[in-house]
């Protein structure tokens, strides 16, 4: 990777902490695999960009991931100035580095699940963002209970920077595909924008413990509930809803991802930025399930209320 000009120490250890957790989740990944009886292994994608940095994306198509992503970035140059005037901090000088996964199952009563962990420096403003969220295509309230669950004890164990309620309702508003009316799945946690007070000592080791150990809590958050349902049988009526749903998941990510929308405005990978999208889906017209059938069930959940806003900005 391009590394001109030379990263700080702290922008090093930043890069090296998603690295770490890249590879952890990737060998707990292979793992599962190995114990189903796969050999799948990730593929590694080491590519650079031209206006400064690169990264690390790995790919995973095995026979109980169907197609998964954990992505590596490390990024840094200047910003347009319209892109730079929406993002906190001055000028146009930016770096940025995280680690980014999505997982599509091949079966349906296994979730699709997403989490990211990032730190971004814009002129003199530093903050972090992520999250973890769980899109089911069968609704189950046990894994939706484990899932909040871990990143509810994580939030508690970062006093002062994770706030469990307001990220979790912060999830719900961003996760919600307001043209049907749905959310993408049941939740978890999301946060942007997060701060400590820099007069406080060690406060840039707080915000990268944070996200280190958020990275480094996902595969407590999703194996049990895949290792709960890859088991489960099904037919192609359970393919056919969960290819469907899926639509869903690509309708979110090119229409409001923040994600997405960062990656392709810095010049980024395309191929890695897309990674997220599911390789089989499909797009019906006007399809409901009927009534107190388990897809419809997953519907009701879905269409749950959406909380209100904060009353001021959630960029703070």
């Amino acid at each position: 990777m391009t590394a001109q000009p030379p990263l700080t120490p702290f922008q090093q250890r930043a890069s090296d902490a998603v690295r770490e957790v890249q590879a952890a989740i990737c060998a707990g990944l292979e793992a599962v695999e190995r114990e189903a009886g796969s050999d799948a292994r990730f593929l590694s994608d080491e590519w650079t960009r031209s206006a400064g940095g690169g990264g690390l994306t790995r790919i995973l198509q095995g026979d109980v991931i169907e197609k998964g992503g954990v992505a590596t970035s490390l990024v840094f140059g200047e910003l347009t100035p319209a892109f730079a005037a929406q993002l906190p901090g001055t000028g146009t000088n930016f770096f940025a580095t995280g680690v980014s996964l999505v997982l599509h199952p091949r079966n349906p009563f296994v979730p699709t699940v997403h989490a990211n962990f990032r730190y971004i420096e814009h002129g003199p403003k530093r903050w972090v963002g992520g999250g973890a969220d769980l899109t089911p295509y069968y609704f189950f309230p046990e894994d939706k209970q484990h899932f909040h669950g871990v990143w509810q004890r994580y939030c508690d164990e970062h006093p002062g920077i994770g706030d469990y309620e307001r990220f979790r309702e912060w999830c719900e508003r961003y996760f919600h595909l307001k043209h049907r009316g749905e959310h993408r799945g049941v939740g978890g946690i999301f946060f942007d924008n997060v701060n400590v007070d820099e007069a406080q000592p060690g406060h840039e080791d707080r915000l990268l413990g944070f996200i280190r150990d958020g990275g480094m809590r996902f595969l407590d958050a999703y194996l049990p509930i895949l290792q709960r349902r890859a088991g489960t049988s099904y037919g192609p009526e359970q393919r056919r809803w969960q290819e469907l749903r899926r639509g869903r998941y690509v309708e979110f990510n090119l229409l409001y991802d923040r994600g997405t929308t960062f990656g392709l405005k810095t010049g980024g990978r395309t191929e890695s930025i897309l990674m997220s999208l599911p390789p089989v889906v499909q797009w019906g017209y006007c399809v409901e399930p009927d009534p107190g059938s388990p897809e419809h069930d997953l519907l009701v959940e879905l269409r749950r209320p959406v909380p209100a806003d904060e009353p001021s900005s959630l960029a703070h």
